[in-house]
């Protein structure tokens, strides 16, 4: 089955500090609920890993991620990526597109244009239930981007404010936020806006 899924975030830093930190796949991968990358293949490909926590079971998804398409005009790159379980009984893939735009104020948004394809036990969800919890995913995901991008300017601003010049070199991406994605908050927040749903449907 497949899942379009297209989103705009706001986020709290000029447009050329983003940009940057979305070239990094490393720190944009840990801004994923339980994403890693564990390897560099070569020039824009990588190995990963996802970890999905579920009440004391525990699943693990491995696989590759691939940077295409970098258009640096345009602030938009695109992320191919492809993976299965560790038992080999689901599979998924991903075609993202990402593009850094203005907005108001000097500060920017996040945009993506996504397919997702899932097979075997990870398409069991249904395709509306899929689209529910992706939404939750790409909210904490956007959450935790924001965060990263928002330190990054800080840093950047802070040489800039003492009236000295830092090199490039001497200012770290902050480290992304780590974990398991939580799939008991996951399955609560869905019940809760099935709730919300069925409640507004029957007062309506």
């Amino acid at each position: 089955m497949k899942v379009q899924i297209d989103k705009t975030y706001p986020m709290p830093c000029v447009p050329e500090v983003a940009w940057e930190f979305l070239q990094n796949v490393e720190s944009v991968a840990g801004c994923m609920p339980g994403a890693k990358i564990t390897e560099r293949l070569d020039a824009g490909r990588y190995k990963g890993t996802v970890t999905v926590k579920v009440g004391p079971a525990t699943m693990s998804f491995r696989g590759e991620v691939e940077m295409k398409d970098v258009e640096p005009a345009a602030r938009t790159l695109r992320l191919l990526g492809k993976g299965t379980d560790s038992t080999g009984s689901s599979g998924a893939s991903m075609n993202l597109t990402a593009r850094i735009e203005p907005a108001e104020g000097g500060l920017c948004a996040l945009a993506g244009a996504s397919e997702v394809s899932m097979s075997g036990k990870a398409a069991a969800f249904g395709g509306r239930m899929m689209n529910t919890v992706a939404d939750q995913i790409l909210k904490q995901f956007a959450d935790n981007f924001a965060a990263q991008v928002s330190a990054l300017q800080a840093q950047r601003a802070a040489p800039a404010a003492a009236g000295s010049i830092a090199p490039a070199a001497a200012v770290a991406i902050p480290p992304p936020a780590s974990g398991e994605l939580n799939g008991i908050a996951l399955v609560w927040t869905i019940f809760k806006a099935w709730l919300r749903g069925l409640f507004g449907r029957k007062s309506a």
